[in-house]
């Protein structure tokens, strides 16, 4: 017959079970909490949607005025349409404009940093610590790109010359291209995930695969 002593070494021994238990499975959510900030949901965003989802957001403003500037008829129009690229890009350059508000460069690194945290956790699998570089990678080129524009916007602003508008305009055009789908730097015929390649398209690609790796969806 169990006495009452056994049976409550048997409850300590339990609740001791429990609470590693919950300790470990806590530790081994670190890796998955900084691919959430990613993907899902971070606080401080538009409706605290992931920073590569607003990433993308602002990348679409920028794409869309992008291309009006490049079609524009006038120095004015160029100009005016630069400057809604550039507040998508970074909108502290403007108190008014047609992106998020947040900025394609600061969500970007926001990626690349979270994304950094997630395969530098003590948990991470060998999926994550792959694919962490692939889209920390790609998000990083994706915020060079997005601070080179602003340096081109700025001449775009200061710019006196219809063709020389113009070409600046279709230089950010492109690289906004890139920012978007990623571009074929070595002219292998592909676009890889790689430094000077990759873009938001490849970042969320392999994203998505250490999503799956990891059973998150």
């Amino acid at each position: 017959m169990v006495n009452a002593r056994q049976l409550t070494a048997a409850a300590l021994a339990a609740a001791v079970l429990v609470a590693a238990a919950a300790q470990t499975a806590s530790a081994q959510s670190a890796a998955h909490r900084h691919i959430g900030h990613v993907g899902d949901m971070f606080n401080g965003t538009p409706d605290n949607v992931g920073l590569l989802t607003a990433a993308q957001a602002e990348a679409e403003v920028a794409a869309q005025h992008a291309g009006l500037a490049a079609g524009s008829g006038d120095l004015a129009g160029i100009q005016r349409h630069i400057v809604h690229v550039l507040h998508a890009i970074d909108p502290s350059t403007s108190e008014r404009g047609p992106g998020r508000g947040y900025g394609l460069v600061r969500a970007a690194n926001g990626c690349a940093q979270h994304i950094g945290m997630a395969g530098g956790s003590d948990d991470a699998s060998d999926a994550v610590r792959t694919h962490s570089n692939h889209v920390g990678t790609a998000c990083q080129n994706v915020a060079t790109w997005g601070e080179g524009i602003a340096g081109k916007a700025a001449e775009v602003a200061a710019a006196t010359d219809m063709a020389a508008a113009m070409a600046l305009a279709e230089e950010i055009a492109a690289m906004v291209d890139a920012i978007v789908n990623g571009t074929d730097a070595d002219g292998d015929g592909r676009v890889s995930w790689g430094e000077g390649e990759g873009g938001l398209a490849q970042a969320a690609t392999h994203l998505g695969l250490m999503k799956r790796a990891e059973g998150l969806g």
